[in-house]
């Protein structure tokens, strides 16, 4: 299998609408075929994959731009990795594992940035406050007219300020719809921890929400 450094040839980044696809070669059979040197194999992979996985690790960082560098890198790591794949888990926990694994790394860098940028720029060299970061707003939200969209807006930015470790099981269980076990394969942890984080970002949201709740009619 030749070495594969870029998968725009698979036409990766044109995003396509999801539509219902009666899969008549399996996950698996597609990634042996892959190792044996086909190629349309492993585009087909990313064609099942794609929009789940960038719409995942969107909801894991924010950031669609950098989502879909981040998918691309998944199906990279796949490619490389493809010999090292072990059947006795299904591919699509494989694929999230390595592409929740790449959102928290990323997550990580910039909380690393962030405190440099907060240590060196809290005060400016003319005396003044510097302001290069939005400091979480927790005022109640005033406008009782707000629509479905403006109180989505409000979910992803409480959502965002989870720590990874609530945020990827709370998305991967209410966004993506996976079972508790398939969220603790792909999080290498126990159900009970999983569960358990969940509840714990619900509640979370839940208290961040509640100022907005307040001035929905009802």
């Amino acid at each position: 299998m030749r070495t594969l450094t870029s998968i725009e040839e698979l036409d990766f980044a044109a995003a396509i609408p999801a539509t219902v696809v009666v899969q008549k070669t399996s996950d698996h059979v597609l990634l042996e075929e892959t190792l044996a040197g086909d190629e349309d194999a492993f585009a087909e992979l990313v064609r099942r994959y794609r929009n789940q996985i960038t719409s995942y690790i969107y909801r894991m960082t924010n950031d669609y731009d950098g989502a879909v560098d981040l998918a691309q890198e998944t199906f990279l790591r796949v490619y490389r990795a493809a010999g090292r794949y072990q059947t006795t888990h299904a591919f699509s926990t494989y694929i999230y594992r390595i592409a929740t694994n790449l959102a928290i790394s990323e997550l990580r860098k910039r909380k690393r940035r962030r405190l440099v940028s907060l240590t060196g720029l809290l005060s400016s060299d003319d005396g003044q406050e510097a302001r290069d970061f939005d400091a979480p707003d927790d005022r109640p939200l005033q406008d009782v007219s707000l629509v479905d969209s403006e109180k989505r807006a409000v979910v992803k930015r409480a959502i965002s300020t989870l720590p990874h470790k609530y945020r990827a099981p709370l998305v991967l269980r209410d966004v993506e719809g996976k079972s508790y076990d398939e969220i603790a394969s792909i999080l290498c942890t126990s159900e009970g921890t999983v569960k358990s984080r969940i509840n714990r970002a619900r509640n979370f949201l839940r208290d961040k929400m509640r100022n907005y709740i307040q001035v929905v009619p009802s």
